[in-house]
Protein backbone atom coordinates (compact mmCIF):
# COMPACT_ATOMS: atom_id res chain seq x y z
CA UNK A 1 0.00 0.00 0.00
CA UNK A 2 2.74 2.49 0.97
CA UNK A 3 4.87 1.73 -2.08
CA UNK A 4 1.83 1.93 -4.35
CA UNK A 5 0.92 5.34 -2.92
CA UNK A 6 4.47 6.58 -3.47
CA UNK A 7 4.70 5.31 -7.06
CA UNK A 8 1.27 6.73 -7.94
CA UNK A 9 2.22 10.12 -6.51
CA UNK A 10 5.49 10.35 -8.47
CA UNK A 11 3.76 9.24 -11.67
CA UNK A 12 1.09 11.90 -11.24
CA UNK A 13 3.53 14.71 -10.41
CA UNK A 14 5.43 14.05 -13.63
CA UNK A 15 2.26 14.75 -15.61
CA UNK A 16 1.74 18.11 -13.89
CA UNK A 17 5.00 19.80 -14.84
CA UNK A 18 5.08 22.89 -17.05
CA UNK A 19 7.97 23.49 -19.50
CA UNK A 20 11.19 24.38 -17.67
CA UNK A 21 10.05 22.89 -14.36
CA UNK A 22 11.51 19.94 -12.46
CA UNK A 23 10.59 18.48 -9.09
CA UNK A 24 11.92 16.36 -6.27
CA UNK A 25 9.62 14.57 -3.82
CA UNK A 26 10.24 13.07 -0.38
CA UNK A 27 7.79 10.46 0.94
CA UNK A 28 7.50 9.54 4.62
CA UNK A 29 5.19 6.96 6.13
CA UNK A 30 4.69 4.55 8.98
CA UNK A 31 2.43 1.79 10.26
CA UNK A 32 3.09 1.86 13.98
CA UNK A 33 1.66 0.46 17.20
CA UNK A 34 2.01 2.42 20.43
CA UNK A 35 1.31 1.12 23.93
CA UNK A 36 1.64 3.33 27.01
CA UNK A 37 1.93 1.58 30.36
CA UNK A 38 1.73 2.85 33.93
CA UNK A 39 1.77 1.03 37.27
CA UNK A 40 2.23 -2.21 35.42
CA UNK A 41 -0.95 -1.85 33.36
CA UNK A 42 -1.82 -0.83 29.81
CA UNK A 43 -3.20 2.71 29.87
CA UNK A 44 -3.29 3.76 26.21
CA UNK A 45 -2.94 1.40 23.25
CA UNK A 46 -3.22 2.65 19.69
CA UNK A 47 -2.05 2.41 16.12
CA UNK A 48 -0.98 5.05 13.61
CA UNK A 49 -0.88 4.81 9.83
CA UNK A 50 0.25 7.99 8.13
CA UNK A 51 1.89 9.18 4.91
CA UNK A 52 3.13 12.57 3.73
CA UNK A 53 4.64 13.79 0.49
CA UNK A 54 6.92 16.85 0.40
CA UNK A 55 7.39 18.36 -3.06
CA UNK A 56 10.05 20.84 -4.16
CA UNK A 57 9.10 22.52 -7.46
CA UNK A 58 12.16 23.97 -9.21
CA UNK A 59 12.73 26.35 -12.10
CA UNK A 60 16.36 27.25 -12.71
CA UNK A 61 17.70 28.29 -9.26
CA UNK A 62 14.31 29.14 -7.79
CA UNK A 63 12.30 26.62 -5.84
CA UNK A 64 9.26 26.40 -3.60
CA UNK A 65 8.24 23.48 -1.42
CA UNK A 66 5.19 22.18 0.39
CA UNK A 67 3.77 19.04 1.99
CA UNK A 68 0.46 17.18 1.64
CA UNK A 69 -1.00 14.20 3.41
CA UNK A 70 -1.40 11.07 1.32
CA UNK A 71 -4.68 9.28 2.00
CA UNK A 72 -4.46 6.28 -0.30
CA UNK A 73 -7.57 7.43 -2.16
CA UNK A 74 -6.20 8.10 -5.65
CA UNK A 75 -8.75 10.77 -6.54
CA UNK A 76 -8.28 12.70 -3.31
CA UNK A 77 -4.49 12.45 -3.50
CA UNK A 78 -4.36 13.73 -7.07
CA UNK A 79 -6.53 16.70 -6.13
CA UNK A 80 -4.26 17.52 -3.20
CA UNK A 81 -1.13 17.30 -5.35
CA UNK A 82 -2.68 19.41 -8.11
CA UNK A 83 -3.58 22.12 -5.59
CA UNK A 84 -0.07 22.00 -4.10
CA UNK A 85 1.59 22.27 -7.52
CA UNK A 86 -0.50 25.32 -8.40
CA UNK A 87 0.41 26.97 -5.10
CA UNK A 88 4.11 26.29 -5.58
CA UNK A 89 4.01 27.44 -9.22
CA UNK A 90 2.40 30.71 -8.16
CA UNK A 91 5.13 31.25 -5.56
CA UNK A 92 8.12 30.69 -7.88
CA UNK A 93 8.17 34.19 -9.47
CA UNK A 94 8.29 35.76 -6.02
CA UNK A 95 11.17 33.81 -4.44
CA UNK A 96 14.84 34.73 -4.99
CA UNK A 97 17.41 32.50 -6.62
CA UNK A 98 18.90 30.00 -4.18
CA UNK A 99 22.68 29.94 -4.75
CA UNK A 100 23.10 26.75 -2.71
CA UNK A 101 20.34 24.68 -4.30
CA UNK A 102 21.63 21.21 -5.17
CA UNK A 103 19.63 18.06 -5.90
CA UNK A 104 20.34 14.73 -7.50
CA UNK A 105 19.65 14.67 -11.24
CA UNK A 106 20.33 10.97 -11.65
CA UNK A 107 17.77 8.41 -12.78
CA UNK A 108 19.18 5.66 -10.55
CA UNK A 109 16.79 3.46 -8.59
CA UNK A 110 17.41 1.78 -5.23
CA UNK A 111 15.23 -0.33 -2.98
CA UNK A 112 15.58 -1.82 0.49
CA UNK A 113 12.63 -3.62 2.04
CA UNK A 114 13.64 -5.37 5.26
CA UNK A 115 11.72 -8.31 6.67
CA UNK A 116 9.28 -7.79 9.52
CA UNK A 117 10.16 -10.19 12.35
CA UNK A 118 8.27 -8.37 15.12
CA UNK A 119 5.57 -10.14 17.12
CA UNK A 120 2.16 -8.56 17.59
CA UNK A 121 2.23 -5.53 19.90
CA UNK A 122 -0.40 -7.01 22.19
CA UNK A 123 1.70 -10.16 22.53
CA UNK A 124 4.84 -8.18 23.41
CA UNK A 125 2.96 -6.06 25.92
CA UNK A 126 1.53 -9.13 27.63
CA UNK A 127 5.01 -10.64 27.96
CA UNK A 128 6.46 -7.42 29.33
CA UNK A 129 3.78 -6.90 31.94
CA UNK A 130 3.88 -10.55 32.97
CA UNK A 131 7.58 -10.19 33.81
CA UNK A 132 6.97 -6.83 35.51
CA UNK A 133 4.10 -8.05 37.68
CA UNK A 134 4.10 -6.37 41.08
CA UNK A 135 6.31 -3.47 39.94
CA UNK A 136 5.44 0.15 39.28
CA UNK A 137 6.37 -0.28 35.64
CA UNK A 138 6.01 2.81 33.44
CA UNK A 139 6.87 2.88 29.74
CA UNK A 140 6.00 3.19 26.10
CA UNK A 141 6.36 0.50 23.46
CA UNK A 142 6.50 1.73 19.86
CA UNK A 143 6.90 -0.67 16.98
CA UNK A 144 6.14 -1.17 13.34
CA UNK A 145 7.27 -0.42 9.84
CA UNK A 146 8.64 2.93 8.66
CA UNK A 147 8.86 4.02 5.02
CA UNK A 148 10.92 6.58 3.12
CA UNK A 149 10.95 7.32 -0.59
CA UNK A 150 12.55 9.80 -2.97
CA UNK A 151 11.39 10.47 -6.50
CA UNK A 152 12.11 13.11 -9.10
CA UNK A 153 11.21 14.24 -12.60
CA UNK A 154 14.60 12.87 -13.71
CA UNK A 155 13.34 9.32 -13.19
CA UNK A 156 14.98 8.49 -9.87
CA UNK A 157 13.03 6.37 -7.39
CA UNK A 158 14.63 5.32 -4.13
CA UNK A 159 12.64 3.29 -1.63
CA UNK A 160 13.23 2.16 1.96
CA UNK A 161 11.08 0.27 4.44
CA UNK A 162 12.03 -1.45 7.66
CA UNK A 163 10.46 -2.69 10.90
CA UNK A 164 11.87 -1.85 14.32
CA UNK A 165 10.79 -1.33 17.93
CA UNK A 166 11.80 0.54 21.03
CA UNK A 167 10.67 0.09 24.60
CA UNK A 168 11.46 2.91 27.02
CA UNK A 169 10.57 2.00 30.57
CA UNK A 170 11.16 2.99 34.16
CA UNK A 171 10.72 1.18 37.46
CA UNK A 172 9.47 3.71 40.02
CA UNK A 173 10.16 3.35 43.71
CA UNK A 174 8.67 6.52 45.18
CA UNK A 175 8.53 10.24 44.45
CA UNK A 176 11.41 10.99 42.05
CA UNK A 177 13.24 7.72 42.73
CA UNK A 178 13.25 5.55 39.60
CA UNK A 179 15.45 3.43 37.37
CA UNK A 180 15.23 4.05 33.64
CA UNK A 181 16.02 1.51 30.92
CA UNK A 182 15.64 1.04 27.20
CA UNK A 183 15.49 -1.83 24.76
CA UNK A 184 15.41 -1.44 20.97
CA UNK A 185 16.06 -3.44 17.84
CA UNK A 186 14.52 -5.22 14.89
CA UNK A 187 13.94 -8.62 16.55
CA UNK A 188 12.28 -8.94 19.94
CA UNK A 189 13.93 -11.25 22.50
CA UNK A 190 12.26 -12.14 25.80
CA UNK A 191 15.66 -13.10 27.21
CA UNK A 192 17.20 -9.74 26.35
CA UNK A 193 14.31 -7.85 27.90
CA UNK A 194 14.38 -10.04 31.03
CA UNK A 195 18.11 -9.40 31.44
CA UNK A 196 17.55 -5.63 31.29
CA UNK A 197 14.66 -5.85 33.71
CA UNK A 198 16.75 -7.85 36.20
CA UNK A 199 19.57 -5.30 35.99
CA UNK A 200 17.04 -2.55 36.68
CA UNK A 201 15.72 -4.45 39.70
CA UNK A 202 19.21 -4.56 41.20
CA UNK A 203 19.50 -0.77 40.82
CA UNK A 204 15.97 -0.33 42.20
CA UNK A 205 17.02 -2.04 45.42
CA UNK A 206 20.02 0.27 45.72
CA UNK A 207 18.10 3.52 45.24
CA UNK A 208 15.85 2.49 48.13
CA UNK A 209 18.79 2.96 50.48
CA UNK A 210 19.54 6.31 52.18
CA UNK A 211 21.12 8.58 49.56
CA UNK A 212 24.66 9.85 49.79
CA UNK A 213 25.88 13.36 48.95
CA UNK A 214 29.45 13.96 47.87
CA UNK A 215 31.26 17.28 47.74
CA UNK A 216 31.95 19.03 44.43
CA UNK A 217 35.23 17.93 42.94
CA UNK A 218 36.74 15.37 40.59
CA UNK A 219 35.77 11.71 40.76
CA UNK A 220 36.49 8.46 39.02
CA UNK A 221 33.37 7.69 36.95
CA UNK A 222 31.78 4.97 34.88
CA UNK A 223 29.48 6.38 32.21
CA UNK A 224 26.98 3.74 31.10
CA UNK A 225 26.16 3.61 27.35
CA UNK A 226 22.98 5.68 27.81
CA UNK A 227 25.03 8.43 29.50
CA UNK A 228 27.65 8.34 26.74
CA UNK A 229 24.84 8.57 24.18
CA UNK A 230 23.59 11.79 25.82
CA UNK A 231 27.07 13.29 25.46
CA UNK A 232 27.26 12.21 21.81
CA UNK A 233 23.86 13.78 21.21
CA UNK A 234 25.18 17.16 22.36
CA UNK A 235 28.32 16.76 20.27
CA UNK A 236 26.06 16.22 17.26
CA UNK A 237 24.72 19.78 17.56
CA UNK A 238 26.86 21.46 14.91
CA UNK A 239 29.71 19.13 15.78
CA UNK A 240 30.15 16.84 12.80
CA UNK A 241 28.88 18.99 9.92
CA UNK A 242 31.04 20.54 7.22
CA UNK A 243 29.40 23.95 7.61
CA UNK A 244 30.13 24.10 11.34
CA UNK A 245 33.74 23.17 10.63
CA UNK A 246 34.19 25.75 7.87
CA UNK A 247 32.57 28.48 9.99
CA UNK A 248 34.58 27.45 13.09
CA UNK A 249 31.44 26.83 15.16
CA UNK A 250 32.11 23.16 15.80
CA UNK A 251 32.69 21.81 19.29
CA UNK A 252 35.75 20.09 17.79
CA UNK A 253 37.42 23.42 16.98
CA UNK A 254 40.51 22.66 19.07
CA UNK A 255 40.94 19.40 17.16
CA UNK A 256 40.78 21.28 13.85
CA UNK A 257 43.44 23.75 14.95
CA UNK A 258 45.66 20.97 16.26
CA UNK A 259 45.49 22.20 19.87
CA UNK A 260 43.83 19.06 21.23
CA UNK A 261 42.86 15.51 20.36
CA UNK A 262 40.88 12.65 21.85
CA UNK A 263 42.19 9.36 23.13
CA UNK A 264 43.40 7.08 20.36
CA UNK A 265 40.76 4.52 21.37
CA UNK A 266 38.00 6.91 20.28
CA UNK A 267 36.71 6.31 16.75
CA UNK A 268 33.33 7.51 15.46
CA UNK A 269 31.72 6.55 12.16
CA UNK A 270 28.42 7.41 10.51
CA UNK A 271 27.39 3.82 9.79
CA UNK A 272 24.51 4.02 7.32
CA UNK A 273 25.13 0.48 6.08
CA UNK A 274 23.97 -1.11 9.34
CA UNK A 275 21.47 1.53 10.39
CA UNK A 276 17.69 1.48 10.68
CA UNK A 277 17.32 4.40 8.25
CA UNK A 278 17.43 4.94 4.47
CA UNK A 279 20.67 5.11 2.47
CA UNK A 280 19.49 8.24 0.65
CA UNK A 281 18.49 11.74 1.67
CA UNK A 282 15.65 14.10 0.89
CA UNK A 283 17.59 15.61 -2.04
CA UNK A 284 18.03 12.17 -3.60
CA UNK A 285 21.76 11.71 -3.07
CA UNK A 286 22.86 8.26 -1.97
CA UNK A 287 24.77 7.99 1.28
CA UNK A 288 28.04 6.04 1.42
CA UNK A 289 27.96 2.92 3.60
CA UNK A 290 30.22 4.62 6.16
CA UNK A 291 31.72 8.06 6.77
CA UNK A 292 34.67 8.23 9.16
CA UNK A 293 34.34 11.23 11.46
CA UNK A 294 36.96 10.63 14.16
CA UNK A 295 39.61 7.95 13.80
CA UNK A 296 42.06 7.00 16.54
CA UNK A 297 41.24 10.21 18.37
CA UNK A 298 41.77 12.52 15.38
CA UNK A 299 39.26 14.39 13.25
CA UNK A 300 39.19 12.89 9.74
CA UNK A 301 35.89 13.80 8.07
CA UNK A 302 32.53 15.58 8.11
CA UNK A 303 28.93 15.04 7.20
CA UNK A 304 28.21 17.19 4.17
CA UNK A 305 24.69 18.14 3.10
CA UNK A 306 23.92 19.04 -0.53
CA UNK A 307 23.67 22.72 0.43
CA UNK A 308 27.07 22.73 2.10
CA UNK A 309 28.49 20.84 -0.85
CA UNK A 310 27.27 23.56 -3.22
CA UNK A 311 28.43 26.37 -0.95
CA UNK A 312 31.94 25.02 -0.43
CA UNK A 313 32.47 23.24 -3.72
CA UNK A 314 32.94 19.71 -2.37
CA UNK A 315 31.06 16.42 -2.95
CA UNK A 316 28.07 15.71 -0.75
CA UNK A 317 27.77 12.51 1.25
CA UNK A 318 23.99 12.79 1.47
CA UNK A 319 23.76 14.22 4.98
CA UNK A 320 20.65 16.04 6.16
CA UNK A 321 20.54 19.83 6.01
CA UNK A 322 21.35 20.02 9.74
CA UNK A 323 24.30 17.64 9.15
CA UNK A 324 23.56 15.65 12.30
CA UNK A 325 24.54 11.97 12.46
CA UNK A 326 21.74 9.48 12.02
CA UNK A 327 23.70 6.28 12.64
CA UNK A 328 26.61 7.13 14.93
CA UNK A 329 28.88 4.15 15.56
CA UNK A 330 31.25 4.55 18.53
CA UNK A 331 33.91 1.83 18.33
CA UNK A 332 34.03 -0.58 21.30
CA UNK A 333 36.96 -1.01 23.65
CA UNK A 334 38.29 -4.00 25.55
CA UNK A 335 36.72 -3.63 29.02
CA UNK A 336 34.16 -6.39 29.70
CA UNK A 337 30.91 -4.68 30.67
CA UNK A 338 30.44 -7.05 33.61
CA UNK A 339 33.75 -5.77 35.04
CA UNK A 340 32.84 -2.08 34.82
CA UNK A 341 31.89 -1.72 38.50
CA UNK A 342 34.98 -3.60 39.68
CA UNK A 343 37.28 -1.52 37.49
CA UNK A 344 35.60 1.67 38.67
CA UNK A 345 36.76 0.63 42.16
CA UNK A 346 35.68 3.72 44.10
CA UNK A 347 33.69 6.44 42.38
CA UNK A 348 30.43 7.26 40.64
CA UNK A 349 28.39 4.93 38.42
CA UNK A 350 26.35 7.17 36.09
CA UNK A 351 23.46 5.44 34.36
CA UNK A 352 21.85 8.50 32.75
CA UNK A 353 22.47 12.18 32.13
CA UNK A 354 20.04 14.93 31.08
CA UNK A 355 19.72 18.70 30.56
CA UNK A 356 23.03 18.67 28.70
CA UNK A 357 24.31 21.76 26.92
CA UNK A 358 27.51 23.52 26.02
CA UNK A 359 29.09 25.65 28.74
CA UNK A 360 31.98 26.66 26.43
CA UNK A 361 31.58 25.32 22.90
CA UNK A 362 34.94 26.47 21.45
CA UNK A 363 36.69 24.77 24.37
CA UNK A 364 34.62 21.61 23.97
CA UNK A 365 33.08 22.01 27.42
CA UNK A 366 29.72 20.40 28.31
CA UNK A 367 27.54 20.67 31.39
CA UNK A 368 24.59 18.57 32.52
CA UNK A 369 22.86 16.74 35.36
CA UNK A 370 22.86 13.16 36.56
CA UNK A 371 19.54 11.35 36.49
CA UNK A 372 17.98 7.99 37.37
CA UNK A 373 20.06 5.72 39.59
CA UNK A 374 23.40 7.47 39.90
CA UNK A 375 25.28 5.25 42.34
CA UNK A 376 28.24 5.52 44.71
CA UNK A 377 30.71 2.62 44.43
CA UNK A 378 33.36 1.65 46.98
CA UNK A 379 35.99 -0.99 46.34
CA UNK A 380 34.06 -2.26 43.33
CA UNK A 381 30.76 -2.58 45.21
CA UNK A 382 27.66 -0.42 44.88
CA UNK A 383 26.82 0.95 48.32
CA UNK A 384 24.37 3.86 47.97
CA UNK A 385 22.46 6.09 45.57
CA UNK A 386 23.78 9.60 45.02
CA UNK A 387 21.74 12.75 45.10
CA UNK A 388 21.51 14.69 41.84
CA UNK A 389 24.80 16.23 40.70
CA UNK A 390 25.93 18.62 37.97
CA UNK A 391 29.03 17.97 35.90
CA UNK A 392 31.03 20.46 33.84
CA UNK A 393 33.78 18.92 31.77
CA UNK A 394 35.52 19.05 28.41
CA UNK A 395 35.38 16.28 25.86
CA UNK A 396 39.18 16.43 25.68
CA UNK A 397 39.35 15.26 29.29
CA UNK A 398 36.39 12.84 29.30
CA UNK A 399 37.20 11.20 25.96
CA UNK A 400 40.84 12.24 25.88
CA UNK A 401 43.48 12.43 28.58
CA UNK A 402 41.23 11.02 31.33
CA UNK A 403 39.67 8.13 29.41
CA UNK A 404 40.58 4.87 31.12
CA UNK A 405 38.73 2.48 28.84
CA UNK A 406 35.65 1.65 26.78
CA UNK A 407 33.48 -1.41 27.18
CA UNK A 408 33.70 -4.30 24.78
CA UNK A 409 29.91 -4.61 24.69
CA UNK A 410 27.80 -1.80 23.29
CA UNK A 411 24.15 -0.82 23.52
CA UNK A 412 22.11 -0.34 20.36
CA UNK A 413 20.12 2.84 20.96
CA UNK A 414 17.22 3.69 18.69
CA UNK A 415 16.09 7.31 18.69
CA UNK A 416 12.82 7.30 20.63
CA UNK A 417 11.46 10.51 19.09
CA UNK A 418 7.82 10.02 18.05
CA UNK A 419 6.66 13.64 18.12
CA UNK A 420 5.56 13.87 14.47
CA UNK A 421 6.57 10.39 13.38
CA UNK A 422 8.89 7.63 14.50
CA UNK A 423 12.53 8.50 13.96
CA UNK A 424 14.91 6.18 12.08
CA UNK A 425 18.02 7.48 13.87
CA UNK A 426 20.16 5.06 15.85
CA UNK A 427 23.57 4.65 17.53
CA UNK A 428 25.94 1.99 18.82
CA UNK A 429 27.51 3.11 22.09
CA UNK A 430 29.95 1.59 24.63
CA UNK A 431 30.30 2.54 28.27
CA UNK A 432 33.31 4.61 29.35
CA UNK A 433 35.57 4.60 32.42
CA UNK A 434 36.85 8.10 33.16
CA UNK A 435 39.13 9.45 35.85
CA UNK A 436 38.89 12.90 37.44
CA UNK A 437 35.53 13.90 35.99
CA UNK A 438 34.59 17.31 37.35
CA UNK A 439 31.35 17.80 39.31
CA UNK A 440 30.45 21.35 40.29
CA UNK A 441 27.52 20.72 42.67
Amino acid sequence: MMRACFDAAIDHLRTRLAPGEVFTAWFQGENSDFVRMNQGKVRQPGSVSQRTLSVDLIRDQRHASGTVGVSGDATVDRQRMDALMETLRAALPHVPDDPFLLYNQSSETTELAGKDALPDAAEVTARVLDRARGLDFVGIYAAGRVYRGFGSSFGQRSWFERASFHLDFSLHLRADKAVKCGYAGETWSDDDFTMRLQTALVDLEVIGRPPKTVEPGTYRVYLAPAAVAEILNVLSWNGFGLKSHRTKQTVFLKMLTGDARLDERVSLVENTKESTGPAFGSAGFLKPPQVELIKDGKYVGCLCSPRSAKEYGVPTNGARDDEMPQALDFAPGDVPAEEATARLDTGIFVNHLHYLNYSDRPAGRITGMTRFATLWVENGRVVAPLNVMRFDETIYRMLGENLLGLTRERDFILDNDTYYQRSTGCAWVPGALVRDMRFTL
